[in-house]
């Protein structure tokens, strides 16, 4: 019986990683410029999905590779178990280097979306969506960003469709 249970969690994890599309509605941003985004991420609020459940003070670090993709380190720390996860990814633009659709991978050869779907002018904030409205992240430079802005950011993805009781809120927003 675990082998199947364990057959069927692959076949659906290669499903949903496999889905490199933009869910209806979103357009990534265009101009996207990958070298401002590189750098460290806090994640200030994101969809319940079972690869993050029980996680807090969750980092994405994103950095060059050697061959033109870009390093994705997903960082957060599990109270119940006392430690820290890590999970080293890649990711590749979809279409064009100006927009920023990028398929992300941290199983091999399966690769899921990776829409940012609104980023602020400084590249302190982003909203990102995955292949389905099912999965989207708000991230800032900043642990504690500004009211406001988490607010105009969470008011684009409910405009989106996105449901605001849905969010897990893992950071303070302040002011």
């Amino acid at each position: 019986m675990k082998i199947l249970h364990k057959v069927i969690l692959f076949a659906t994890v290669a499903l949903l990683l496999g889905c490199t599309g933009t869910p209806e509605g979103v357009k990534p941003v265009s101009p996207f410029e990958l070298e401002r985004y590189l750098g460290q991420w806090h994640e200030i609020a994101r969809l319940d999905h079972r690869f993050e459940r029980g996680l807090t003070q969750v980092t994405a670090n994103y950095s060059m590779r050697e061959d033109g993709g870009v390093k994705v380190i997903n960082r957060g720390f599990n109270a119940e178990q006392n430690a820290w996860r890590e999970a080293e990814g890649k990711a590749y633009f979809v279409g064009d280097s100006n927009t920023g659709a990028l398929k992300v991978s941290f199983f091999g050869p399966f690769y899921g979306s990776y829409n940012v779907a609104r980023l602020s002018d400084d590249y302190s904030m982003a909203l990102v969506v995955g292949p389905s409205l099912d999965y989207a992240w708000l991230l800032a430079r900043s642990k504690t960003p500004a009211k406001a802005q988490c607010e105009a950011f969470a008011q684009t993805a409910t405009e989106l469709g996105i449901d605001p009781a849905d969010w897990i809120w893992l950071e303070q927003c302040s002011g």
